[in-house]
């Protein structure tokens, strides 16, 4: 394939999970008549980002992966002839909960799921009181249209993550995200912040030669104002799509599959490093 048309989608949440995937759905089915063939949902997609707070009858809202919301979503993957990346809360066991994305493929199968690495812990934030750290490592997979990889969220600021997934071969990093601003910090920090997470993703692709697909959610939960903004950017760092601050919205993404062949041919950082060099990076400091 010479190039690869992916879809993002961004919505606000509300309280109920089948109004979320109603408007899940909804967006995908969008995205996919603008031409996107791999289509990418936000963190969570079925529910509030309730890890504002810790309560733990929110453990109520967590499914089986797959299940009854992969099956729905592979019945339209197959319709549609596209690829979804559904991001869920996953119970693993009672006590025992994952922040994952399923990944369906164009043919309505299950191809597996990823689950979140990096689990943060911040105010407003309090996602380790929900969720184990992922145990399946990282992860490509080779679908209808090529090879792709996801990772989730606060999995966005850690270069080895984004290294080990490109070094399996994906031409996309997709990065499904639940991220905004307090509301304390808005005006002071708001765009130093999201300078950072933008920059930072858009280096992961620079350094490994990889398109880079960040799926965020928009709207107001609580104290938190998402910033939506959802974004591609090419192995050159350059944003070729920008979603809005506020709005709702599903969007296709052409993606030249060859830019990645001649970037890495031109700068080729795969061949030059030194890996023996690199084990203090195991460690937790080096004092």
């Amino acid at each position: 394939m010479k190039s690869l048309t992916i879809g993002l989608t961004q919505f606000a949440a509300v309280e109920s999970p089948a109004a979320n995937l109603d408007k899940a759905e909804r967006l995908v089915r969008e995205a996919a008549a603008k031409g996107a063939r791999v289509i990418c949902l936000q963190e969570m997609c079925s529910t509030l980002y309730f890890c504002r707070r810790e309560d733990p009858a929110l453990f109520a809202y967590a499914e089986s992966i797959p299940g009854d919301t992969t099956a729905r979503f592979a019945s339209v993957a197959k319709e549609l002839g596209v690829v979804v990346v559904l991001p869920l809360f996953e119970k693993r066991a009672t006590g025992l909960y994952h922040n994952t994305a399923a990944v369906l493929d164009a043919d309505g199968s299950y191809l597996g799921k990823y689950r979140k690495m990096h689990i943060p812990e911040d105010p407003g934030f309090h996602e380790k009181f929900y969720f184990a750290p992922g145990d399946l490592g990282y992860r490509v997979w080779e679908t209808a249209f090529g090879k792709i990889g996801v990772l989730i969220c606060w999995d966005q600021w850690y270069p080895e993550a984004a290294r080990l997934t490109a070094m399996q071969g994906a031409n996309v990093l997709f990065y499904p995200t639940a991220i905004g601003w307090l509301t304390e910090e808005r005006d002071t920090l708001g765009p130093a912040q999201h300078n950072a997470w933008e920059t930072v993703q858009k280096g992961h692709g620079v350094a490994n030669g990889c398109y880079i697909a960040a799926s965020n959610r928009v709207g107001r939960e609580g104290d938190t104002l998402f910033w939506g903004q959802s974004f591609v950017s090419d192995p050159y760092g350059e944003v070729v799509a920008r979603t809005p601050v506020e709005d709702e919205v599903a969007v296709a993404v052409e993606c030249d599959l060859e830019k990645l062949e001649e970037f890495r041919n031109i700068w080729p950082f795969f061949r030059d490093r030194r890996i023996d060099s690199y084990d203090p990076v195991l460690r937790r400091w080096i004092d």
